[in-house]
């Protein structure tokens, strides 16, 4: 048997738990599902967005037919989720709803073009992708998303609380592995989707001592002396084929894993698309979970008299089906007061009755008693029954 667990382990144990679970808690959390039929490829594109927002989405979540969407925001309270990423299919369009839980508002975005996992990492010569990138959460990049407009800034603000925030004076450099770029460009008004993985390597040295610095040692066949693969490096070549400039070098306040990444050290930043990468364009945003008022449209646009006039029919229709509310609720009291009444009486009704026989009893046992007494004998049987 092993060794029980001391008084402080135990204690340390349950702080240790309480920090996780209010730091797990504190983090926003995704559900990523279909509405109706969507097909096989919308399907995986599906399976990769969630691996896209790991470790912080349902990665295993089952959506059965006859679930509403009713029955997920019933779920996502207890399990803390925040946002819905919800993919449906057209005849003519693919759609994606970005919705804020518990009160919305919910963005409508079609997807115009996409590119699953498989098809991004088969166009490439190789590739960087392991399980131990999705033990954290990518890290957001927006770009172009400044640019004026109300339902912009609404969506940048809604793609910045889908990740978890990061604290720049504290977070560990090691911990970010992957990057999600979301661009935005004014004149289409698309938003270009891209998930990279991120490697930083050190710089200033030769192909042949970075060779040197990783795990494989080089082939040293063709060489006459290292000399030759220190200066030269000849007829060596890298996995990457972007070429190291001032737009991906920066020096490191940290170490990060990789030999030779060293703390105040120039290295370079290498980002390789893992996909999926989709293109999607905002169709309207929508109050509440769908529900609500349209708070923007892309393609029609409205008077201020015209908002008004939807302002006023819409509080007209809340004013009615309050009335409605009301009236069923007096409907529904009146008829229990009714039933009360009823009940009362027949209560009345049945110890009336019950007093009444009681004294129909006495009275036939007082007749019975005077007959004995005043003839002497027993009366016969039904004589004052």
């Amino acid at each position: 048997m092993g060794k029980s667990k001391t008084k402080n382990q135990k204690k340390s144990r349950a702080v240790a738990n309480h920090v996780a679970e209010e730091t797990y808690g504190a983090v926003p959390h995704s559900f990523v599902f279909n509405r109706g039929q969507v097909g096989k490829n919308v399907g995986q594109l599906i399976l990769d967005v969630r691996r896209v927002m790991e470790p912080f989405t349902a990665e295993s979540l089952k959506v059965r037919k006859k679930n509403v969407l009713k029955d997920f925001v019933a779920i996502a309270g207890p399990l803390g989720v925040t946002h819905f990423m919800i993919f449906s299919k057209t005849p003519s369009s693919i759609n994606m709803r970005l919705a804020r839980l518990p009160k919305g508002p919910m963005l409508h975005f079609r997807v115009l073009k996409y590119s699953l996992v498989k098809d991004v990492v088969s166009s490439l010569k190789k590739h960087r992708m392991h399980e131990q990138q999705f033990t954290h959460h990518p890290l957001l990049i927006l770009n172009n998303f400044g640019v004026d407009g109300m339902h912009v800034k609404l969506m940048a603000t809604m793609f910045q609380n889908m990740f978890p925030s990061i604290n720049v004076h504290s977070i560990s450099l090691n911990n970010i592995k992957r990057c999600v770029l979301l661009n935005y460009n004014p004149e289409t008004q698309e938003i270009e989707f891209r998930h990279y993985s991120l490697k930083v390597v050190p710089v200033g040295m030769s192909r042949g001592v970075k060779k040197l610095m990783q795990e494989r040692f080089p082939n040293m066949s063709k060489f006459e002396d290292i000399s030759e693969l220190l200066m030269k490096g000849a007829n060596l070549s890298e996995s990457e084929p972007e070429q190291d400039g001032e737009h991906n070098i920066t020096e490191l306040p940290q170490v990060y894993s990789g030999r030779g990444n060293m703390t105040s050290q120039q290295s370079a930043v290498r980002l390789t698309e893992i996909g999926p990468r989709m293109t999607l364009q905002l169709a309207k945003i929508q109050e509440g979970m769908g529900d609500g008022n349209i708070l923007y449209h892309s393609t029609l646009s409205k008077t201020e008299e015209e908002i008004q006039e939807i302002l006023k029919r819409k509080e007209a229709q809340i004013k009615e089906k309050e009335a409605r509310r009301m009236k069923q609720a007096q409907n529904v009291a009146q008829k229990k007061e009714k039933q009360e009444d009823h009940k009362k009486k027949s209560l009345e009704g049945i110890k009336r009755k019950r007093a009444e026989d009681e004294a129909a009893a006495v009275e036939s046992d007082d007749e019975v008693e005077y007959y004995r007494q005043a003839v002497g004998q027993e009366p016969d049987e039904g004589d004052y029954n």
